[in-house]
């Protein structure tokens, strides 16, 4: 009798650790983040349409667009639309670290290309947003693109804009760079000129004068070298 009380004692105790194994083990899948495949990209990020620049932001697109005439200003560009970057890691990565980010606005030449990144910086920013925007001007600049940095609520008067913009309204050709006493800005161009030279832009880019290296990044240029497709 004592032999089978101390049996059934033991047996009782085993089953009680096999239940508490198996709880735990419920717990903590029922605590961990579901599997990224198998979220619905729609039904499970409902999406909402928001606007594309704030207040400030197109404060400062209508800016650009009455100092600089003839310039194409986009707003709101992530950086991985308009810079590469090699295959040999993983573009996952970079896309999370930075390639996500996007510039606030791109002064663009006729064909597109980026001359200048204006930043706008808040007021009172976070360390985390400091960083943030460090970050991504340390990345364009690795990419010799001029970062402009703009503070909410103190924006540049047109002249100023003019004056910062010197390297776009006057790019360095040969034999004429770093000449001394030469830092003014030239005037702008005449509309009429400027629209003879968007047309001739448009004529250049139609017979492929353009350089290929400049074209931009497209969508799925990466995504042979990523595994698992989305939904």
């Amino acid at each position: 009798m004592d032999f089978l009380s101390l049996y059934a004692a033991a047996l009782t105790v085993l089953l009680l650790l096999a239940w508490l194994v198996l709880r735990r083990r419920a717990a903590r899948r029922a605590q961990a983040p579901p599997d990224r495949d198998a979220l619905d990209t729609v039904d499970d990020w409902p999406p909402e349409a928001a606007r594309v620049l704030s207040i400030t932001e197109r404060q400062a697109f209508e800016l650009l667009k009455r100092a600089m005439p003839g310039y194409l200003v986009l707003g709101q560009v992530p950086l991985s639309r308009f810079l590469r970057v090699p295959a040999r890691h993983s573009y996952a990565t970079w896309l999370q670290r930075v390639g996500s980010l996007s510039a606030d606005l791109l002064i663009c030449d006729s064909g597109s290309r980026v001359l200048a990144v204006i930043d706008i910086r808040a007021a009172n920013e976070s360390v985390r947003s400091r960083r943030r925007h460090e970050r991504m001007a340390r990345v364009l600049r690795a990419a010799r693109i001029r970062v402009h940095e703009w503070r909410e609520g103190e924006l540049p008067s047109v002249a100023e804009v003019r004056q910062a913009m010197a390297h776009v309204l006057q790019p360095a050709g040969p034999g004429l760079a770093s000449q001394p006493g030469s830092s003014r800005p030239m005037p702008l161009i005449p509309l009429p000129d400027i629209e003879e030279a968007l047309s001739e832009g448009d004529r250049a880019a139609a017979e492929a004068a353009f350089d290929q290296a400049q074209e931009p990044v497209p969508s799925s240029f990466y995504e042979d070298n990523e595994p698992a497709p989305q939904r």
